[in-house]
């Protein structure tokens, strides 16, 4: 399983950092947590397939974690007309939305093929390869974490949460995971750290990091965990 940040900024994009948007390889099969940017043009810029993308998984219907999304379904409804994503939304009027967006846009109406899925707390996709489960935060109406599993192994997305003391996964203090990806735009990491002493996994990456938390985070770096640590930025790749 190879992950690849391609936006990791906090709310805004930054001159080295693009919104939030994360590509999970499986197999040669593609997941996507997030699409705050054009992800589209770096699948063709990468030579990869939009055949090949199978999920997409919107953690909250802020636009610094959607506005790439509109373009991709855009262009897979009109161009792309052999690919058939599966788009998972929270909310229903995002996909009433989108349906919107590509008639006035006349892109036309959604295509057999394309699936724009509203989805609620508990196991949302499974297609043998990957199997994601939401679970709901606190950061907004309609905000959840994702938990994403894939050839043995066991990742957490956290998305944007309220405060880590109040709405952290407790999926972390529960299961063995190999990766937890924290978003820290809204929190110092000193509350994050705190909370992940109990959590049992083998590696934390922060992402979405606001600038004001650089120092915090610094800190944190040179702190001793039981874990590996580190923060993601645009390009990122690892392998697990």
């Amino acid at each position: 399983m190879r992950i690849t940040f391609i936006g990791t900024s906090h709310g805004v994009p930054e001159p080295e950092r693009r919104c939030s948007c994360t590509m999970i390889e499986v197999d040669g099969r593609y997941y996507f947590i997030d699409m705050g940017t054009q992800a589209i043009e770096d699948l063709i810029h990468r030579g990869i397939s939009i055949d090949a993308v199978k999920g997409i998984f919107i953690t909250h219907p802020h636009g610094d974690h959607t506005n790439g999304l509109i373009s991709f379904v855009d262009l897979a409804n009109w161009y792309f007309r052999t690919s058939a994503p599966q788009v998972y939304l929270p909310d229903v009027s995002l996909v009433t939305g989108m349906k919107a967006w590509l008639t006035g846009s006349e892109s036309g109406d959604l295509r057999e093929g394309i699936g724009l899925h509203v989805y609620e707390a508990g196991v949302i996709y499974d297609d043998g390869f990957a199997k994601v489960t939401a679970i709901p935060t606190q950061h907004c109406h309609h905000a959840h974490a994702f938990l994403f599993e894939a050839e043995g192994k066991k990742l957490l997305f956290t998305g944007d949460l309220a405060h880590p003391t109040r709405d952290f996964p407790q999926v972390a203090f529960e299961e063995e995971l190999d990766l937890i990806v924290v978003e820290s735009a809204h929190f110092s990491s000193d509350a994050t750290e705190a909370v992940l002493a109990n959590a049992k996994v083998k590696r934390v990456l922060h992402n979405h990091i606001s600038p004001r938390w650089a120092e915090d985070l610094a800190r944190m770096a040179k702190n001793e965990h039981h874990y590996r640590y580190g923060k993601a930025f645009d390009g990122m790749e690892i392998t697990l």
